[in-house]
């Protein structure tokens, strides 16, 4: 039976630290706490740790989708609403989750509560799965009593933010489908089918249409160096990787992405709905305006964006108002920051904070319809016209000998 080291104090105050034996990390906390110990260490020994630590590193290494995120909090809310004592709560959210990584990270959440934190101080050494937005809302709703009201104002901004996603990566589905596609038939062409017409056409070369001499020289050439190219574009997609990781070239990246022709607006207007659901959510709960741009600011995905709300905060701290703070990075819309300016005056910041998401939201869906509808079209046309022209340049001399028959 696995042995667990563990850390706890007695009912008389005095610490101790020993081993038991369970099946699992579960039974043995149970068997702790039945024995009247208040727990603040609870770890496996020998093959049961290993185990731990391999669960915790595979959880790390799979990925934890914001989906999964939100059917925890769905969950959540529901325990909350039946009124089950908060560590109860935990044990049956910990038993439900599958990701190894986040089941850990919940029964250390879960430990931390009984020791005497809230669940937003048992939280925060877990930023990788419970986010610094998530948190202080949560911390809002304990402070407030209005836990219930916190948990579904933050799945309806969950739903709002996986919604907008899962637009952007719709509309470019299809389009990216089309070109991998179109990639793939010119390489079957050009890989197999191409030598095919190499070895028939090899005794009169000199012979050929000029056209079909250049394809069937290209093609050697593209095989002769073909090693070279493979070993030169993965090095470099590995430098260009390496680059795109660090802070400086993720930066760059991002405020490149944002200028891009076509997809630089749809990518901006989903950075402007993130921002304007986040800081209207992280209002909601009561948080000042700086530290709910600070809180922003970290949840916001885009480097150059996140920067400019970090500059505007400090703005916001020296006296300037919002609209005029943000004014100054530029990167907002005209009618977006009138729009935020008009909330200010009012005192109405976080409902117009609503009303500019679903404004663009809007604009969003018109964009990517206009995109998906000009865009299939004319990647069928590029795809139609090369692979059209490769077979055209391929049968050159045979229409040749037909003719001079």
């Amino acid at each position: 039976m696995p042995q667990f080291r563990y850390r706890a104090a007695r009912p008389d105050g005095t610490v101790v630290e020993d081993s038991v034996d369970g099946d699992s990390e579960l039974a043995a906390r149970s068997q702790l706490e039945g024995r009247g110990l208040l727990i603040f260490s609870l770890r496996g020994s020998g093959v049961a740790a290993s185990l731990a630590r391999a669960q915790w590193n595979f959880g790390h290494l799979g990925r934890f989708s914001l989906r999964e995120f939100l059917v925890f909090n769905q969950e959540f809310l529901a325990l909350v609403k039946a009124g089950l004592p908060v560590l109860k709560t935990f044990d049956l959210l910990a038993d439900r989750v599958v990701h190894p990584g986040f089941q850990a990270a919940l029964r250390s959440v879960r430990t931390n509560i009984h020791a005497g934190a809230s669940i937003s101080e048992a939280m925060a050494g877990f930023p990788s799965y419970f986010s610094e937005l998530y948190r202080a809302s949560l911390r809002s709703g304990e402070q407030t009593g209005n836990l219930v009201q916190v948990l579904q104002r933050h799945i309806a901004y969950l739903k709002l933010v996986i919604g907008v996603r899962e637009k952007v990566v719709k509309a470019m589905a299809y389009p990216a489908f089309l070109v991998v596609v179109g990639i793939a038939v010119v390489a079957f062409l050009l890989v197999y089918v191409m030598p095919t017409f190499a070895e028939i056409y090899g005794q009169n070369r000199a012979q050929l249409p000029g056209p079909t001499r250049m394809l069937l020289a290209a093609i050697e050439s593209a095989q002769l160096w073909f090693p070279w190219v493979l070993g030169g574009t993965v090095g470099l997609a590995a430098v260009v990787y390496q680059w795109a990781k660090s802070p400086g070239g993720r930066e760059r990246l991002d405020r490149f992405s944002l200028h891009m022709p076509i997809l630089g607006d749809v990518l901006l207007k989903s950075q402007i709905i993130r921002l304007s659901r986040t800081l209207a959510t992280v209002l909601a709960g009561g948080i000042p305006l700086t530290s709910a741009l600070q809180i922003t600011s970290g949840a916001t995905t885009n480097r150059m964006v996140s920067k400019a709300i970090s500059r505007a905060t400090d703005r916001v701290k020296e006296g300037l108002g919002l609209a005029a703070s943000l004014k100054e990075e530029a990167f907002l819309p005209k009618m977006t920051l009138e729009m935020i300016e008009v909330g200010e005056a009012t005192g109405s910041l976080e409902t117009m904070l609503e009303d500019v998401a679903e404004f663009h939201e809007g604009e969003l869906d018109l964009r990517l319809n206009q995109l998906t509808t000009w865009i299939e079209p004319v990647l069928l046309l590029v795809m139609g016209v090369l692979v059209g022209g490769i077979v055209i340049i391929m049968y050159l001399p045979v229409f040749q000998i037909a003719g001079a028959v």
